[in-house]
């Protein structure tokens, strides 16, 4: 594995410098298409292909469903700028009254894979959400945002089908916010549903050119933050950067000696197709060495849950 300690800050030509908005929405109708495309283009030769190409279907799944879902409602307008004003994400992933259409999208994501030939814990996971009765199963989907990640494989397994089901629900809620609204929280905090980053990626965006955005793990927001600082504690000074040997320097890990964690950072502006969870996945390789030398993952990410 390969260290690099982060280089010190360049000049700027003001006149050239990037003007990145803050927040930016998360485009739902295409979002898991274009994830799927990626899971299944990073399948082909890694370790974990299989793993991926069923990651694959599940974004694609995560996809279809959108055709015939319900509108997705945000919470009232007072509420919203309630949470602003007291500086609280508007979509609150733990707090937020999780409504029918949540529950419905949660449902449609698990019929839709009823036909899909799964691993065995996914497929167990999937029946037995499936013939549970309707209070059981809302109740799964409002456990999944405010317990603990489980520890046996049925329980994993179930959490990842009803992640993936709720991950649709707040990137449509968050499609339809206004994110000119939204403020900074907390370092390592969504603005818009409060949850944490998945990895950062630094973007070749008009007006955003080698600025870097945190993607969030549920709702897919993405949000401005200075490069060279760790996400998760703001630390500036320890910052390193490792990568595997020989591997693309596109992924890289963000390693703070202040708080002894790490996010991965996508380098999109050298590979537009870089996807902020796929790619995640895709590098397990580096996280296993990172935990081997005692740092620990600061990225969540719903399909790496014990990682």
């Amino acid at each position: 594995m390969s260290e690099a300690k982060a280089p010190k800050p360049a000049l700027v030509d003001i006149g050239k410098e990037a003007v990145p908005a803050f927040a930016v929405a998360p485009d739902a109708a295409s979002l898991f298409a274009t994830r799927a495309k990626r899971f299944r283009t990073l399948a082909d030769g890694n370790p974990l292909a299989a793993y991926l190409a069923f990651l694959a279907g599940l974004a694609e799944a995560q996809h279809e469903i959108q055709a015939d879902l319900p509108p997705a409602a945000l919470p009232d307008e007072e509420d919203i700028a309630q949470a602003l004003d007291h500086g609280m994400p508007p979509l609150p992933a733990a707090g937020l009254a999780l409504d029918d259409v949540a529950v419905r999208t949660v449902e449609r994501l698990l019929e839709r894979m009823a036909g899909l030939e799964l691993p065995a814990p996914a497929a167990t996971a999937r029946d037995a959400l499936l013939a549970a009765d309707a209070d059981r199963r809302r109740a799964v989907v409002a456990d999944a945002l405010t317990t603990a990640a489980p520890s046996s494989p049925e329980a994993i397994a179930e959490r990842v089908l009803v992640l993936a089901g709720l991950a649709v629900h707040f990137a449509r809620l968050a499609s339809r916010l206004d994110m000119s609204r939204l403020k900074r929280i907390a370092d390592g905090v969504c603005p818009a549903c409060g949850s944490a980053p998945v990895t950062s990626s630094i973007v070749g965006w008009p007006r955003a050119h080698n600025t870097r955005f945190c993607t969030c793990s549920l709702c897919a927001t993405m949000w401005n933050v200075v490069r060279v600082k760790c996400v998760l504690c703001s630390a500036t000074d320890g910052i390193s950067y490792r990568t595997i040997d020989g591997a693309p320097d596109t992924v890289k890990a963000e390693c703070c000696d202040s708080c002894k964690r790490y996010v991965k950072v996508l380098y999109q502006v050298k590979d537009p197709a870089l996807d902020a969870v796929a790619d995640d996945v895709a590098t397990l390789g580096l996280d296993m060495l990172l935990a081997g030398d005692g740092w620990q993952r600061g990225g969540a990410n719903p399909f790496l849950q014990g990682y």
